[in-house]
Parts: C-alpha cells; sequence; structure tokens
C-alpha cells in the first residue's frame, strides 16, 4: 500500500453543500483513504492509495460529479474570474428586466395582449438565461442527492413562471378571478438570489491574492558570488545551500542565510514585529524577504527558496484559509428538508383535490399555489439583504467586512489576541524623553538628519519639535550599522549610539545619565547616548506610544467577558510594559509566525478567537483565527488575509464591530423565523386545509400576495440595521 496525497482546485462550487457532496461521492471510491473539500477556497486535498486508485480516476469522478479539477491555479483562476463575470452580467440583466417587469406590471400599456406578452418575452429571458443557472445547478445537486436552495429556486420561480405562461395561452381554461401573473414574482426571486451570490462571489474571487504578495516579498533575482569571486545575477529560487550571495544595502535577503562577511541593520519587522531593526553581524541568521537597512554583507545560503521561513508562513496561510467556516449555509441545510416535504405536499395536495374532491382545475390550483406560497424568496432573502445592510451599516462606522460569514461567530468571541507594534501601539519609534544640554540639541538632531535609520529620525522629529532648524556644520560623518553615527564638530568627535558604542571609546558617561538610562531600560523602552569628545552630553528616551483608543477598547472587551492577550515578537520587557499600560493580562512575548500560528491553534481548542493585527507576520495568525481584524494601516498582504478592515484605523472599531454582529445575527434570525412562519401557516392554507371546515382556500392570487408580504417584510426588518447604533 502506498498512500499518496493529491490536491486539486475544485470549479463549479456554488455552496457548502457542493463541498460536502464532492466528499461524500470521492470517500465512497475503493481506495480513496481521506477527502477535504473547502469551499471557501475552491480547493480539494485527497489521500489515496495509489495501488487501488490513480488520480486521472479520481478526477474524472469530480468532472462526472458536475464541477471541474484543475492541478494548475493558474487556470482555476482564469475560470472562476470568468465565472464572477457570468454571474455578474447575469444579475444586471435581471436586475434591468425585472425593473421593466415591473413597469408594465403596475403601469399596463392599452393594449392587454401586448402587455402580456411584452412581460412574458422579459420575464422568459430572466427565467431561462439569467436564472438558468438555477436549473443546471438543480440538476447537479439532485443527482448528487441534495436538494439545496437551487433546487427551491427551481421549483418556486418555475411554477409562478409557468402558470402565468399558462394563464397568458389558455386565459378561457381558468376563471376570471385565476387570471393572474406571477412574472415579476419569479423576476424578483431570482434577481436578488443572484444578488446574494454575487456578494458571496465578490468575497472569495480574490482569495489567493495575498499568497501572491507574499511570495512576492522575497526578492526574484539574487547576487551570486562565484568560486571565482565574481558575480552574477541569477534567481533565487536556482539558489543551492552553501552557495555564497552579495546582499547590499537596500536590498532584500534572497533567502534564509547565514552571514559570513560584513554586518548590517536588518529590519525583520515583517517577521518579528519589532519596530527598531537588528543588528546582524558574521556568524547570525538572516531571513528571506527582510532588509537590509545599513551595510554590505555577504551570506551562505541555509535553506532553498521552498523551504524558507517565509515559504512557511505561506503554507500556514494557505492552511489557515482552507479550514471550513463555522458559519452554516443554513438556507441551504433546512433546503434539504424543505424542497422534499413541499414538493410532497404539493403532489398530495393534487391528488386529495382530484381523487377526494373531484375538482382537477381545483387540484392544479392548489398544487401550484403551494409551490408558489413556498417560492424562496423571504428565505432567500433572509441573509443577504440583512448582511448587505450590515455591510453597509459598517462602511459607515469606518469597518469593512469582507467575510460576511464572520457575523455569526463574532459575538461567540471569547479570546481577543493583539499584535502589538502598530496595532495597540503607534508603530513608528519617538522620543519619549530625555536628559540633554541644550546647546547641542541642534547639532545631534542635525547629525541625525543625514540618516534613513529610524532611530534617527525619532531624534530629528524630536528635534524639530524644540523649534531647531537643525543648520549645525560638522565633518566626516560616517554611519556604523548597528552601532551608530560618527561625525567630526569642530575638531571633536561626535558619537551618538548604544552605551556600548559610547564604552568601546571609554566615554564618560555622568551619574545623571547613568541613572536615566538604567531606568528607562527598567521600563522596557530603548536608549541611545550621545558623546561630544570624551564626555556624555545627551540621552534619549526611545518608545513606541500606546495607540489612541487602546485602553478604552481593552477595557470594554472585558466589560463583555473578553479575554485580550498580547501576543508579540517584540521582547519580553517591552511586552510586560505596554501590557502593563493596557491593564492585559496575559502575554506571549518573542514569538515568531509559526509559533503566533501555533498558539492561535491551541487557544481556539478552548474558545472561538479573534486576532488583530496589521503586519505581514501575522497574516496567518489572521487567517487561521476564527476572526481575523486588520487595520487599514497594516499590509496589502494582512488586508487580503483579514475577515474585516478598519479603514479608520480606530481600535474603538473592533467593538462596533463585536455589536454590529450582534444586531446583524438578531436580524438574520428574525428573518429566518418570519420566513419560515410564513411558509408554515401559508402552506396548509394554500393546500386548501381549511377549506371544508371554513371555506377559505388560498389561491394563487393570494399566495403570490402573501409571498410578496414576507419578502417586504425581511427587507424591511434588515434596514433597520442603518439605523442601529453600534
Amino acid at each position: 500500500m502506498a498512500t499518496e496525497v493529491i490536491s486539486l482546485n475544485i470549479s463549479g462550487m456554488t455552496c457548502v453543500n457542493c463541498s460536502n457532496g464532492i466528499e461524500r461521492a470521492v470517500q465512497k471510491m475503493p481506495g480513496v483513504e481521506s477527502s477535504k473539500v473547502s469551499f471557501t477556497i475552491s480547493k480539494a486535498e485527497f489521500a489515496i492509495d495509489n495501488e487501488l486508485l490513480d488520480k486521472q480516476a479520481l478526477i474524472h469522478k469530480i468532472q462526472k460529479l458536475g464541477y471541474g479539477a484543475e492541478e494548475d491555479l493558474a487556470v482555476l483562476e482564469q475560470i472562476k474570474l470568468k465565472d464572477y463575470k457570468r454571474l455578474k452580467s447575469d444579475f444586471l440583466i435581471s436586475a434591468a428586466l425585472t425593473l421593466m417587469l415591473f413597469y408594465f406590471a403596475f403601469f399596463p400599456v392599452e393594449s392587454l395582449k401586448f402587455n402580456q406578452y411584452t412581460m412574458f418575452v422579459l420575464a422568459s429571458v430572466v427565467q431561462f438565461y439569467a436564472g438558468g443557472r438555477f436549473y443546471a445547478l438543480s440538476y447537479k445537486a439532485i443527482s448528487n442527492y441534495n436538494y439545496d436552495m437551487n433546487v427551491l429556486v427551481a421549483l418556486g420561480t418555475s411554477a409562478a413562471y409557468f402558470y402565468s405562461v399558462a394563464v397568458i395561452l389558455f386565459a378561457d381554461s381558468f376563471p376570471p378571478h385565476l387570471r393572474f401573473l406571477y412574472f415579476d414574482g419569479a423576476a424578483v426571486i431570482i434577481t436578488f438570489i443572484l444578488l446574494g451570490r454575487l456578494l458571496e462571489e465578490r468575497s472569495k474571487s480574490k482569495a489567493t491574492d495575498f499568497l501572491k504578495k507574499l511570495m512576492n516579498l522575497a526578492p526574484l533575482n539574487a547576487t551570486l558570488i562565484n568560486p571565482d569571486g565574481s558575480y552574477s545575477i541569477v534567481l533565487a529560487s536556482e539558489l543551492q545551500i552553501g552557495n555564497r550571495v552579495l546582499i547590499k544595502q537596500g536590498e532584500k535577503i534572497s533567502t534564509d542565510a547565514l552571514i559570513i562577511k560584513g554586518s548590517a541593520d536588518v529590519d525583520a519587522s515583517m517577521l518579528t514585529g519589532e519596530s527598531m531593526p537588528v543588528y546582524k553581524t558574521i556568524g547570525d541568521a538572516v531571513v528571506a524577504g527582510t532588509l537590509n537597512i545599513t551595510g554590505v554583507i555577504e551570506v551562505e545560503v541555509l535553506k532553498r527558496s521552498n523551504d524558507t521561513t517565509l515559504s512557511k508562513i505561506v503554507q500556514l496561510l494557505s492552511t489557515a484559509q482552507s479550514k471550513k467556516m463555522p458559519i452554516s449555509r443554513f438556507a441551504d441545510k433546512v433546503a434539504n428538508i424543505f424542497v422534499p416535504i413541499v414538493v410532497g405536499i404539493s403532489i398530495i395536495t393534487f391528488l386529495v383535490w382530484h381523487f377526494l374532491v373531484g375538482d382537477t382545475l381545483g387540484a392544479i390550483i392548489a398544487s401550484i399555489s403551494v409551490l408558489i406560497i413556498s417560492c424562496p424568496c423571504a428565505l432567500g432573502l433572509a441573509t443577504p439583504i440583512a448582511i448587505v445592510s450590515s455591510v453597509g451599516k459598517g462602511a459607515k462606522e469606518g469597518i469593512l467586512i469582507k467575510n460576511p460569514e464572520i457575523l455569526e461567530i463574532i459575538k461567540d468571541i471569547k479570546y481577543a489576541v493583539f499584535d502589538k507594534t502598530g496595532t495597540l501601539t503607534a508603530g513608528v519609534i519617538s522620543v519619549k524623553d530625555s536628559l540633554y544640554e541644550e546647546q547641542h540639541l541642534n547639532l545631534l538632531g542635525s547629525i541625525e538628519k543625514m540618516s534613513e535609520h529610524p532611530i534617527s529620525k525619532a531624534v530629528v522629529t524630536y528635534a524639530i519639535s524644540k523649534n531647531l532648524h537643525l543648520d549645525a556644520e560638522f565633518d566626516e560623518l560616517e554611519l556604523i550599522p548597528g552601532r551608530g553615527i560618527r561625525a567630526q564638530w569642530q575638531g571633536k568627535t561626535v558619537r551618538i549610539g548604544s552605551l556600548a558604542f559610547l564604552e568601546e571609546f571609554k566615554i564618560q558617561v555622568d551619574k545623571q545619565y547613568s541613572d536615566f538610562y538604567t531606568q528607562t531600560l527598567a521600563q522596557g523602552s530603548g536608549v541611545i547616548l550621545a558623546s561630544i569628545g570624551q564626555l556624555c552630553v545627551g540621552v534619549f528616551a526611545l518608545e513606541d506610544a500606546i495607540k489612541e483608543g487602546a485602553i478604552e477598547l481593552i477595557a470594554d472587551l472585558k466589560s463583555k467577558n473578553i479575554t485580550p492577550i498580547l501576543l508579540t515578537g517584540d521582547n519580553q520587557v517591552t511586552a510586560n510594559n505596554v501590557a502593563k499600560q493596557l491593564n492585559i493580562g496575559q502575554v506571549f512575548a518573542q514569538v515568531l509566525p509559526g509559533e503566533k500560528y501555533k498558539i492561535i491553534t491551541e487557544l481556539q481548542s478552548e474558545a472561538k478567537v479573534m486576532f488583530v493585527g496589521d503586519g505581514v507576520n501575522d497574516s496567518p495568525s489572521i487567517k487561521q483565527a476564527d476572526i481575523g481584524i486588520t487595520l487599514n494601516s497594516g499590509s496589502d498582504i494582512t488586508k487580503d488575509a483579514g475577515d474585516i478592515i478598519l479603514i479608520n484605523n480606530d481600535l474603538k472599531s473592533v467593538s462596533k464591530s463585536i455589536n454590529l454582529s450582534v444586531e446583524s445575527m438578531k436580524i438574520i434570525k428574525q428573518n429566518l423565523f418570519w420566513a419560515f412562519i410564513y411558509n408554515a401557516a401559508g402552506i396548509p392554507l394554500a393546500a386548501g386545509v381549511l377549506y371544508p371546515i371554513i371555506g377559505l382556500m388560498l389561491t394563487p392570487a393570494y399566495a403570490g400576495i402573501a409571498m410578496s408580504f414576507s419578502s417586504v417584510t425581511v427587507v424591511l426588518n434588515s434596514l433597520r440595521l442603518k439605523y442601529k447604533l453600534i
């Protein structure tokens, strides 16, 4: 027995029932050990015994079920893009023709025949062109023993459409009070269901974009150092373990490697989240995608491009994205039971009226009334219209809801996990406190102005805030990676950098400066010192300030019985200091993306988890978490991975998102309740249950009115979200 894992890209799935149906059908094949199909990202993974089953037989089985199976992701994306454009076109055509139908329904022309036949033509285009997909999907669903919303839509709209056609073509066969047309009702159902599908596909159409962007973080090319010392430009993917590579200032690291010559400040924030660059020298490891800010280094390749830390992040993201969303397609699940019951009731109704009552026309009318009143307009609108209102309300509040499915689970969150840098803190280094000789600040600021280092920028900003022009003149500026800056001024050497940098040249640091240094370090802040000649003349405390609204957000989450957790790649002292300021009790510090991902999965074993972050290093955790929230100021990759983007970067919007979810789910549940109550009450009336008792029978005309009323009720109830305070 030889187990082989086969990954395929699946096209043609329209709901979770499709993925479930594929799983069930494939699982029955001899040789299939396990099957996992994700509707969310149109991807499937099968473990098979290749002695009993080959890949082509597996693909053929999936295609026989009515779906496409592609190994090439690019082919799948082309198919999905084509399908999305077709769906959008169908919706626009359906919406336009439906509006025209309403015009002829409410403002008929003088010629009754012309009015009816015009509606007939318009409705036929909507029914069989724009709505043709529902017939195809219904056939596919029934073939796989699924009875989803597609079947319900096809049945309900067909009943309304063909009844109307019969009224036009055989008007004399119907009593005057039964000559009603339901073309507009069928068209409205198709249009709104298409709208719901379009909204859903829009959020899925770019599902893999962030993976591409993430891979693009690693440079395409690398400068290879040949054995003879010459240089050649090669593809980073062609680098072999042991190759030597030159990394210049301003370039990204090609692959995970070890520095063998030189030193540099490396910006690794995309991995660690630490706001300050890290000094790297001979013997230190560097990872693919990180940025060389200063210096020139030579590195020895430790890992191939497909085995780097960055590639592992991609794998984590792919795994997280393929997880099945906990939200259920409630209407689809109910439809599996509801559709057979409705069809059964319609048939029984016909048989009872025809054989027991002896009224064939009444039997036809009653059975059609059952199908019309059970038409899933309200059921189909219950969720999408509420989602449209919720998304619109969120947008007004600066909350972009990319994945509406999270609205169901965000209210159940028990852990709110936060990245530190750029999320709870500003993500920009600043001078929070200082001690210096005032006459020297202009000189120090002028020297720092010549560097692009984040710490230098912080000192420059601080000096400018003191209304200084930073116009001091000096000579022989030298930037020393990982240590500081050296310059000559009036025959004296000026040094700005770490304490170790000053101690190396035996600079005298007075007690006031050393005490300031010690106290600042104990608070978890960074410190740099400045000297002129052999005397220390200043010390600057650096911080990443707490973001506005962070304290209030943490307090509000606690009031909702949600436990806040700080999860950061920054050092433990700094993390603890930030947690203390925010009153966060649980802290995980100095963790890499893979470790963050693991912590999130461990927390998920206990309860629902929300993760809020903004950096590339956060993207696997954002995708894995039950709810992923990112800031608009974050990276494009992170925003692609998130379920919610806070457009205004206001942390208070996290609480608003939770409140909006609670209100949205109330509305959706109310909508579904009224949709089912309406069916529960309307179907027996349409079947004529009360006719023998009180002579009451719901004709197709009243069935259509009742159907429309339930839809209007659902829409109006959903619109209440726009006026809710969150």
